[in-house]
């Protein structure tokens, strides 16, 4: 059965409009300069860098007297609070599965957080399985993540499994490279940004969820129909988030032929930078 995975943030949720929504209230709150939001907003980094970093930030500029921890707390609950998932993204899923596709998400990300993410937005009963790459130990853009979103799945990562297997994610390193490395196909979503990796390219190239996944479906080979696979179904197929994989992550374990430069580029881009929160 063909797959199709999915990156979190910023591909099936709008991760930097939930965050910039929270950074004017931090300011309001506080009685800080509005217009300070694009500050925050750029070295927020999409998420990328560690909230520990931007937070003292904050502090610093600001010279506030709470602690950093009480400032990651407000973040996480306010952030959170802010994080939907739009109708025209799960009407693509629903179109998705309607047509034959099992879905998982692959998220780099700290756990709580992120499936906080899937439960308020009510993404769990719209997929087969998800993996996070704290409780996997296992970072996109290595192989093994995705073989153990397969799995998860209740696709056994094995024979020709990667070449029934889709990708779509908006971060390069993570979600483009790490497809390359397990030989999957992929769709970038641009988000109106240049392409700038020489050494790997997606499949394709979409502005939106809505459209990469109308890419997907009408790509060459796409499965024809399925029944429709209830909530209740999806829950019994999807294996357990906390463990249940009997796979060891280590860098380059599976897939990633012939690329050891892109290997070597992908992990250690990846690897130096903190998951978006």
């Amino acid at each position: 059965m063909p797959l199709l995975l999915l990156d979190l943030d910023n591909t099936l949720l709008p991760r930097d409009a939930a965050f910039r929504a929270w950074a004017q209230d931090f300011l309001t709150e506080r009685a800080l300069p509005p217009g300070d939001v694009d500050w925050l907003v750029t070295i927020d980094g999409g998420g990328y860098v560690p909230r520990s970093t931007v937070l003292s930030a904050a502090r610093r500029r600001y010279g506030l007297d709470e602690s950093l921890d009480r400032l990651l707390a407000h973040y996480r609950h306010g952030i959170n609070s802010y994080i939907h998932c739009p109708a025209r993204n799960i009407d693509a899923l629903r179109a998705a599965r309607a047509a034959g596709w099992t879905l998982g998400i692959v998220s780099n990300g700290s756990t709580g957080p992120q499936l906080e993410k899937i439960r308020r937005t009510g993404l769990g009963p719209m997929v087969d399985g998800w993996v996070i790459s704290e409780e996997a130990d296992c970072l996109k853009p290595d192989p093994l993540i995705f073989e153990i979103a397969a799995q998860r799945c209740g696709i056994a990562p094995t024979g020709d499994w990667a070449t029934r297997t889709w990708m779509i994610g908006d971060h390069a390193p993570a979600d483009i490279a790490g497809a390359e490395l397990a030989g999957l196909r992929s769709v970038w979503l641009h988000h109106g940004r240049p392409w700038a990796e020489p050494a790997y390219r997606p499949t394709l190239k979409a502005a939106g969820l809505p459209e990469a996944v109308g890419q997907v479906l009408a790509a060459r080979g796409a499965p024809v129909g399925r029944p429709e696979v209830s909530a209740a179904g999806v829950s019994a197929r999807r294996r357990p988030v906390g463990g249940g994989v009997a796979l060891a992550c280590t860098a380059g374990a599976a897939g990633g032929a012939g690329v050891p430069r892109l290997r070597e580029r992908g992990l250690a881009a990846v690897r130096t930078a903190a998951a978006p929160g």
